[in-house]
């Protein structure tokens, strides 16, 4: 099953890759606060207007380079 992801795009100075920072929130098993961490992927996009700050989907897909391995699903807003 192939993950799937939902982020902001925070660089598209690539051509035809771009970076999205996706935030994770769990809760600490202890101290029930619930703790953020950010992740950052470069996907793939082709044929599709991108800019800084859209939200968008991702997917696993296979390795496209040596550490691009998402690519662009959707563009939420």
């Amino acid at each position: 099953m192939a993950k799937v992801f939902t982020g902001k795009v925070v660089s598209t100075k690539m051509s035809k890759t771009m970076v999205v920072e996706v935030v994770f929130a769990r809760r600490h098993r202890l101290y029930k606060k619930i703790i953020r961490k950010k992740s950052r992927f470069k996907a793939h996009y082709e044929n599709i207007e991108v800019k800084e700050g859209n939200m968008v989907k991702i997917v696993e897909t296979r390795p496209l380079s040596g550490d691009k391995h998402f690519k662009l699903l959707e563009v939420i807003k």
